[in-house]
């Protein structure tokens, strides 16, 4: 179980907004940009400001708009018929650029391990990777947990609410950082798992 299994009931709630835009010419593509300029703009205002109390608090604001952006790209490409190529390589690079840019600035807050904040980044890209790999090999588009890309969406966004609040966190937001490398590592191993699972379980048919 992941927040990613909300994702259905998130847009049916999405689902108006997407007609009007779909209605006055958006295009996915065009949603799927902005949402990664974004996300790099934010990003670089924390890295700028690590230690501001209002440009850790932007992060989770923008962290629940982004996800809003990565649903309605997806239905309009879907439901609207946008799909295409381009747009399914934008998606995925778009997602792990935007992780990049919104999490590495976190090794630049005092206090928190720049060394597990890149192996987190690290691992979530190679995790992002074995869901596209799934596909590679004649499988289905991995999204298995337990640490997924709204998981780690929540994660950061709860620790940059925690820091611009001005909790004093102590020694707690690497732990809990190292917990999310740990179970990022446990997702690589159950995305590749279970891909090779569905094709075995397809060849045995």
């Amino acid at each position: 179980m992941t927040i990613y299994d909300l994702k259905p009931a998130f847009q049916n709630l999405l689902r108006p907004i997407c007609r009007a835009l779909a209605h006055i010419g958006v295009s996915a593509n065009q949603v799927t940009i902005l949402a990664m300029l974004i996300s790099i703009v934010v990003g670089i205002n924390f890295a700028v400001y690590p230690d501001s109390k209002w440009a850790a608090l932007l992060l989770p604001v923008w962290l629940f708009l982004r996800m809003a952006l990565n649903a309605i790209d997806g239905m309009l490409a879907r439901e609207h018929g946008m799909q295409s190529p381009i747009g399914g390589i934008l998606n995925e690079l778009s997602d792990v650029i935007s992780d990049a840019a919104l999490y590495l600035p976190f090794a630049l807050v005092a206090g928190i391990s720049p060394m597990i904040v890149v192996a987190v980044v690290v691992l979530s890209i190679l995790a992002e990777m074995a869901g596209v790999v799934a596909v590679q090999i004649g499988a289905s588009r991995r999204y298995d947990g337990p640490m997924g890309k709204s998981d780690r969406a929540f994660v950061f966004g709860l620790l940059a609410l925690l820091l611009g609040l001005g909790i004093d966190l102590r020694w707690w937001d690497d732990a809990g950082l190292a917990v999310v490398a740990l179970l990022a590592l446990i997702t690589i191993f159950n995305r590749s798992s279970k891909a090779l699972i569905e094709l075995s379980t397809r060849d045995a048919r």
